[in-house]
């Protein structure tokens, strides 16, 4: 499997970031392109025509798309350093929460776009999912898998990293010892992974970009 790997993506994107650490959890060399999702290149809307969105990978020029499908291509053409559990049942479970992820996501990432009330219902929602997680999810485990790393860790990594900045754009705090312990034990070890510690978007740069677009929302949303 020597083809190249070429890898479209935005900087701050939890979604692209999911590809990324698979990507180094593999030990695979890729080309990362970064693209401007205001002015998206002509590239990427050949690769992607029906979505039109980051991220894209492509291997040897044949397009695969949609994060947690990459991620699956990526375990099934690579399998050293998997990703999933060589038992079908914990396979499964691993599925389960890659899906549950993708089903919830819009709950968590609908704050960064949103103001007053929608703001307010998406907070409530997003409450509800990570009390999901916190009570289905974990367990007494270290990560979704057991102790290693694994594919449903990945598709929820954007709890650890994007959700705090949220917390600290809003000053206030959800996830704490207290609150969900679970989850807040997973968030640490999660970041303590050092594929992980070393490809986080910059949390600085992040809550800049992410607090300016917040307060253009607010103001049109005044006007």
């Amino acid at each position: 499997m020597g083809e190249e790997l070429k890898l479209f993506g935005y900087w701050c994107s939890p979604f692209s970031c999911r590809v990324i650490w698979a990507l180094k959890l593999k030990g695979l060399d890729y080309e990362y392109i970064e693209e401007d999702l205001f002015n998206k290149s002509a590239l990427l809307l050949q690769y992607n025509p029906i979505y039109k969105k980051i991220p894209v990978l492509l291997h040897g020029g044949k397009p695969v798309v949609e994060s947690i499908v990459i991620l699956e291509y990526i375990e099934e053409t690579w399998p050293e350093n998997p990703l999933l559990p060589s038992d079908p049942y914990e396979r499964a479970i691993a599925r389960f929460w890659a899906k549950f992820a993708e089903d919830k996501s819009s709950s968590i990432w609908t704050m960064f776009a949103t103001v007053g009330e929608k703001q307010e219902k998406s907070i409530k929602e997003c409450l509800e999912v990570l009390r999901t997680i916190e009570e289905h999810g974990l367990g007494e485990k270290k990560f979704f898998g057991g102790e290693t790393i694994g594919l449903a860790d990945l598709a929820l990594g954007g709890i650890a990293h994007w959700l705090g900045v949220m917390e600290d754009i809003l000053d206030q705090k959800w996830v704490e010892a207290h609150t969900f312990p679970r989850l807040h034990a997973w968030i640490h070890n999660f970041k303590e992974v050092p594929v992980i510690k070393e490809n986080l978007p910059d949390r600085d740069q992040m809550f800049i970009s992410l607090k300016q677009r917040m307060e253009k929302l607010s103001a049109s949303a005044k006007n």
